[in-house]
Parts: structure tokens; C-alpha cells; sequence
């Protein structure tokens, strides 16, 4: 999967397109529930996506479904275990050879999706058209 960023992308450019794509999600909350260092991306109060605000660990950690992350995990280097969080629904990804703006475009969404199927149906945001 090839995109305008190349081989892949560097951690800033990584974690902005994932902050990028949750702030345009339905009913997405945003705060540092955590730590000072943990942006926390949020659908009716389930998380979805953290982002780390540290130069020096630029990663993002996704919800992600078991057989998936496990693919993930075997296809790309710096897609590993969930940081923080359970270790089989959750990865964190790096920047590097292979992580495109598309595939952190479709993680973060399908992280939101994963999220979003928890939630009681009255609880649900409005699907996007």
C-alpha cells in the first residue's frame, strides 16, 4: 500500500495525521486522562487512540482486532503489542518502512469502529455517510 509519503512516515507526521483523522470522527473527545505526556482520543467515553507527546517515543496506540494485530505485528517492524493498554486488542505503531497515511488513516478508523461496536446503541454517534 503506497502513499504520497513514500516508504513511510517520520513519528511527527505519524502522530498528526492520527490526531488529523480522530478530530474529524463523530462525537470525539480529546484530553490527558492519564499523564501529561498521553493525548487520549475518546468516543463516548471508550478510548480509541493515544498518542504520546514525547520526541523521543513518537508512537500511536490503536484498538485493533486480535487476528489483525497479530498480521500487523508480523508485517511491519515498528507495529508491536499495545503500549499501556491489553496487550491482544491494542498495538502501538512507529514511524517507519511501510507505515503510510493510509494505514495509519485505516487504523485509527477502524480503532474508532472497534470502539463505537462496545457502546449501547442509543450511545452510538451517527454513522458517517
Amino acid at each position: 500500500m503506497q502513499s504520497p509519503d513514500g516508504e513511510g512516515m517520520n513519528g511527527e507526521r505519524l502522530q498528526a495525521v492520527a490526531r488529523e483523522v480522530a478530530a474529524s470522527l463523530p462525537e470525539v473527545t480529546e484530553g490527558r486522562p492519564f499523564v501529561d505526556k498521553l493525548d487520549v482520543y475518546k468516543v463516548a467515553g471508550k478510548v480509541f487512540l493515544i498518542v504520546t507527546d514525547d520526541p523521543d517515543e513518537q508512537i500511536i496506540t490503536v484498538k485493533a482486532d486480535p487476528s489483525d494485530a497479530r498480521a500487523l505485528r508480523a508485517q511491519h517492524r515498528t507495529v508491536t503489542a499495545g503500549r499501556y493498554l491489553d496487550k491482544n486488542h491494542w498495538i502501538s505503531i512507529g514511524p517507519g518502512t511501510g507505515i503510510t497515511r493510509a494505514l495509519a488513516t485505516d487504523l485509527v478508523r477502524d480503532s474508532y469502529d472497534l470502539a463505537v461496536q462496545t457502546l449501547p446503541r442509543h450511545d452510538r454517534p451517527p454513522t458517517q455517510g
